[in-house]
């Protein structure tokens, strides 16, 4: 297997589904750098927005820059692309090497063969897409981000020993044509649940709009929160912000130590009310935050709400801005937890993208128990600041290539070492799948050549040092077939999740399986597994072809 310290990226191909051969990624195109990107969003938003390897491997892991500033050797100036394939399998690198393989190092491969991406570990999407084939509606295409799915399963990556990452690059061929998929994961150290780590402060900023009285959402919000008051230590701190037609601070930051009853009292006095004002919500809710921001701690602003504003700004301008603004100044980032059988999926998943957090989606107790219980007091800490992924596809063995998802956080290529360009912030225990639809050229698989360099770059979450860390994959990694039962369950696992994701959206993926077949590979892997997640899955994508009949 093909493991580094490091992590992926993406770009597409051309032949199928808007994949990209040459002229730059989209991410050039949509989203460019600083006042572009902000620019773009904002007309996005205002037009309509309602709110996881199998060869040899080499191994990186460097420091790009010193506290001086001065650049480490071979590391290229901000705004370079990634390195190109050169360091040589099985051996380590960190920074400098003989003059032959620096320079070999440094070439880079056309542009139309880079791929550049911020590190994402949303799963909403998938989990509110499983909410809504169970009520017998299939969702929205524009609802369904591929991501999301495949980041709903974990994966056996190896763990890290810092605050950094190991990637995992696998792949089997497909069976259609040159066609293959590649598989590029990362995975951070998981936090010591009773290990030393700073406080955290919380402001959870609660939707009590008339909307949330449906079973389903306030209930099981402040069930949500009662079970989290319980699991944070005695040097935490809470805050809470209620809103509907106006927002209310119910509760100014407190220690949880000696404070328990308070805030149990506060939670369970929630009720519905009126009209949906996410915008003084949020504002109000950072007011709260940044009041009650505690220096040396995890400043975090956790929005749960079904996210269907419909008074205020709708549109999400100002709200964004706000995030935005005291992410930079304070640090502050923003956890979304979305409920409801409606469920403003867009505006959840931008304003969590602004405050660099990310997203989930709950419906039921055991699903909110998982994310407040065991996920959410585990992830208080951040192991990488604004990580951001580049993959360079070597020109001679890969004719084109598509990463599946990550359409909205798509970075440029040029962007990748500029470090005033947001990336992803990555907290202990989180892994990242990023899967590729890749066409390798004749004769590609035969050579066994370098197929792939994947590089990631991230910022110390206490020194904002920079950092990066790649590894290469080589082409006859790719020799086994996808459904062949000595692949990679996990990656077969990843393959059904991002085909079926992509059905929905109505895509036509190289090799992907009949609606039929594809849930006959769900229920195989569940029995192979016997994974319960898996099993659900199958469900879901029987669910969905029932619909589609």
């Amino acid at each position: 297997m093909d493991t580094y310290r490091g992590a992926a990226y993406r770009r597409d191909a051309s032949g199928v589904n808007g994949a990209h051969r040459a002229g730059g990624t989209r991410a050039g195109r949509a989203r460019g750098a600083g006042p572009r990107r902000r620019a773009a969003l904002a007309a996005a938003l205002a037009a309509g927005l309602l709110l996881a390897g199998c060869s040899g491997g080499g191994v990186t892991d460097r420091a790009a820059t010193g506290d001086s500033g001065k650049r480490a050797p071979g590391v290229p100036a901000p705004g370079a692309p990634a390195p190109a394939p050169g360091a040589q399998d099985g051996r380590r690198h960190d920074g400098a090497a003989d003059g032959r393989e620096e320079d070999q190092a440094r070439e880079t491969p056309p542009a139309d063969h880079l791929s550049t991406f911020a590190l994402d570990v949303d799963t909403a999407g998938y989990g509110y897409a499983r909410r809504t084939l169970a009520e017998g509606r299939l969702p929205a295409p524009d609802t369904v981000r591929p991501e999301e799915f495949v980041n709903s399963f974990r994966q056996d990556y190896p763990k890290p020993e810092g605050n950094g990452f190991s990637v995992t690059v696998d792949g089997a061929r497909t069976g259609a044509g040159d066609w293959s998929l590649v598989r590029v994961g990362l995975a951070t150290r998981p936090a010591d649940r009773h290990g030393a780590r700073p406080p955290a402060a919380l402001t959870f900023v609660v939707d009590v709009s008339g909307s949330m009285a449906e079973p389903g959402r306030l209930d099981l919000v402040k069930e949500s929160l009662g079970l989290l008051t319980d699991q944070l230590r005695d040097d935490d701190s809470i805050a809470v912000v209620t809103f509907s037609d106006e927002a209310e601070t119910r509760l100014p930051m407190t220690r949880v130590g000696g404070n328990r009853d308070r805030v149990h009292d506060v939670v369970d006095g929630l009720e519905t009310t009126s009209s949906t004002n996410v915008e003084a919500g949020v504002i109000t809710g950072y007011d709260a935050a940044v009041e009650g921001h505690r220096k040396g701690a995890t400043n975090r602003v956790v929005l749960l709400s079904d996210a269907l504003a419909n008074t205020g700004e709708t549109g999400a301008e100002a709200i964004l801005e706000r995030i935005g603004d005291e992410r930079r100044a304070y640090g502050i980032t923003l956890f979304g937890v979305g409920v409801g059988s409606e469920y403003g999926d867009a505006l959840m998943e931008r304003l969590a993208d602004r405050g660099d957090g990310h997203t989930t989606y709950v419906s039921t107790p055991e699903q909110a128990r998982k994310v407040f219980v065991d996920q959410l007091p585990a992830h208080l800490e951040l192991r990488a600041r604004d990580a951001k992924a580049q993959v360079a596809f070597d020109p001679a063995a890969v004719e084109s290539f598509r990463l599946i998802g990550y359409e909205n956080r798509e970075v440029a290529d040029e962007d990748f070492r500029d470090d005033r360009v947001d990336g992803g912030e990555v907290g202990p225990g989180h892994q990242v799948t990023a899967l590729y639809a890749v066409r390798t050229r004749p004769g590609a698989l035969d050579r066994d050549g370098r197929l792939a360099t994947a590089t990631v770059r991230w910022l110390d979450p206490a020194t904002r040092a920079p950092h990066e860390g790649s590894g290469t994959l080589r082409a006859g990694a790719l020799g086994g077939r996808l459904w062949e039962e000595n692949t990679r369950p996990g990656l077969r696992v990843a393959a059904v999740a991002a085909y079926f994701a992509d059905s929905l959206r109505g895509g036509e993926l190289p090799g992907a399986p009949s609606p039929t077949e594809l849930a006959a590979r769900a229920d195989g892997l569940a029995r192979t597994t016997e994974s319960k997640v898996v099993a659900e899955l199958a469900a879901s994508i029987r669910q969905a072809n029932g619909l589609r009949d």
